[in-house]
């Protein structure tokens, strides 16, 4: 356990930032899980208006530093392409 004041603080500060890490990532998976059951249901409205939900939370997560900027580009191009093939 921490025995300096700013160690302690440390971990107050960690537990925090886990919890919304935590959340944000679940939330993510969420909406991705939406898109690709949309796919799968072959449903092309729904499908595009997911993944316009997905793509600009792929990217704050990308640019707060929750996942990889790559990441997140690759999920995008991955979930785009699914999306493109209903037809």
């Amino acid at each position: 356990m921490a025995t300096h004041k700013s160690a302690e603080k440390r971990d107050r500060q960690n537990k925090k930032h886990r919890v919304r890490n935590v959340n944000a990532k679940s939330a993510i998976k969420t909406k991705i899980k939406t898109v690709l059951a949309n796919v799968d249901s072959k449903n092309k409205e729904n499908s595009i208006n997911a993944l316009k939900t997905v793509i600009p939370a792929l990217d704050k997560a990308a640019g707060k530093g929750l996942i990889h900027k790559k990441n997140a580009s690759r999920k995008i191009s991955r979930l785009t392409k699914k999306v493109n093939a209903l037809k």
